[in-house]
């Protein structure tokens, strides 16, 4: 859905510009082809400062008129600065300071496009029927994310067929007693699609007739790690199967995609290091200035392959934060943290310097986040499919790091990994530019980590 609206409302924009074109260019004669390149520079501008304050996360509560005007309004205030900023750095072509009123239509037709799109996500009729076979842990998270209204869709869950063997995890009110078979049992329930949340399916218990004859009989059947994946971009760990990652698709690790993925790190490393040059400099000045140590700090972290590499980023902790070299979780609020390097952690200026790593080809600017190799070890033999996760190159941003909050313990590690198996399965041009647009957000907000 995010993706859709990213796209129907930069549509939006692009044809608000060009419609504009004689109040913004003032009279200016102009071939209508030298319209578009202002035009698409303006709804890519706004696009990207919506996406900045968070307007294209999937997660945010249902929105109503007044709740998405306050949204906007920031929005358009930063796209406003930002393009007369690029105005400004390119004089004597047509990219012109923009005139109020192709805000105010740009902004009403946001408006609009957005108010149509929930409220049509949210209608009754666009809603799903989910029955669930299991009444498990696995079978109660199901139900969480589809009543909680984060994901993707619109749902409501009839009930939960219970399977021998899995101890009963959802309310009794939602068990529905498995008296009839289970086609016959989603027609009475008129049940869109269901979901099998059954963890262990080699029992004789597991109804893998039935559920063939749901599927020939024109209901969806859907695994729960397919439904984790599809609602809520992760690859559920406790709901995983080997198989699943085998012939699931995805992992798209070809030639064409390698050179994408270079070129994007390549040029938004360059863009990002030269328009932080300044902040560079002052927090160098101001790690030097707190207590005279080294400004740069380098460890040894797993990239690609299991292959270590030395990792730069500034120093935020003291110098003797390892001093008995035992290796240790780094926490929310840990007390090794100096004053500058508070800040720095916060607004993510500690990571910067990773550029330079990108530069050299061990690391992506997006992707899952290295970590050094006392913790890989550990985290191998606690989690499973745990080094998945070093298929590609680690980054200096990524799913999980915009997604989640600070982890400081494997039950986090787990959670984070939930978001780099999608990532490493589903990785392209397109979710590392919403990866992107989401950390600026975490940035302006101190968000993730």
């Amino acid at each position: 859905m995010a993706f859709m609206l990213l796209m129907l409302e930069l549509m939006v924009l692009l044809t608000a510009a060009v419609a504009c074109a004689p109040l913004w260019l003032k009279g200016a004669q102009a071939a209508p082809d030298s319209l578009y390149p202002p035009a698409l520079a303006f709804a890519l501008v706004l696009v990207f400062s919506m996406g900045a304050l968070g307007m294209y996360q999937h997660n945010q509560p249902r929105e109503d008129i007044k709740n998405t005007f306050l949204r906007i309004l920031p929005s358009f205030v930063l796209g406003f600065v930002l393009f007369s900023l690029l105005a400004s750095l390119m004089p004597g072509t047509q990219f012109v300071r923009l005139g109020s009123m192709v805000f105010v239509v740009g902004g009403a037709a946001v408006l609009l496009a957005r108010l149509l799109v929930f409220t049509s996500a949210q209608s009754s009729m666009l809603e799903k029927r989910l029955l669930i076979i299991g009444d498990g842990a696995i079978a109660r998270e199901c139900m969480e994310l589809a009543t909680t209204g984060v994901g993707f869709h619109q749902f409501r869950v009839v009930g939960c067929v219970p399977v021998e063997g899995e101890t009963c995890c959802v309310p009794p009110t939602m068990l529905l007693p498995p008296e009839l078979s289970l086609l016959a049992m989603a027609r009475r329930h008129a049940a869109d699609e269901i979901i099998v949340s059954v963890g262990d399916r080699r029992n004789g218990a597991f109804p893998v007739r039935q559920l063939l004859e749901c599927a020939l009989g024109g209901v969806r059947v859907t695994d729960a790690a397919s439904f984790f994946e599809r609602e809520a971009c992760q690859i559920r760990v406790d709901s995983l199967q080997p198989s699943y990652l085998i012939f699931g698709g995805g992992f798209d690790q070809s030639l064409l995609r390698a050179a994408v993925k270079r070129a994007f790190d390549l040029l938004a490393s360059a863009a990002i290091c030269v328009a932080a040059l300044p902040v560079m400099a002052l927090t160098a000045l101001a790690i030097r200035l707190e207590d005279g140590g080294p400004v740069f700090y380098q460890q040894e972290r797993v990239g690609r392959d299991n292959r270590p590499f030395k990792v730069l980023k500034f120093r935020s902790m003291r110098v003797d934060a390892e001093v008995d070299g035992k290796p240790r979780w780094a926490s929310e609020d840990d007390p090794r943290v100096t004053a500058v390097g508070h800040w720095i952690r916060k607004l993510r200026i500690d990571e910067l310097p990773q550029m330079l790593n990108v530069f050299k080809g061990e690391m992506s600017f997006v992707g899952p986040r290295p970590e050094r190799a006392y913790f890989v070890e550990h985290l191998c033999r606690e989690i499973a499919y745990y080094n998945v996760r070093h298929g590609i190159k680690p980054g200096i941003t990524g799913l999980a790091q915009v997604r989640y909050r600070y982890g400081a313990s494997v039950d986090d590690a787990v959670r984070k990994l939930q978001y780099d198996l999608y990532y490493v399965k589903n990785n392209s041009l397109f979710l590392d530019l919403l990866i992107l647009i989401d950390t600026v957000q975490v940035v302006l907000f101190g968000k993730g980590r």
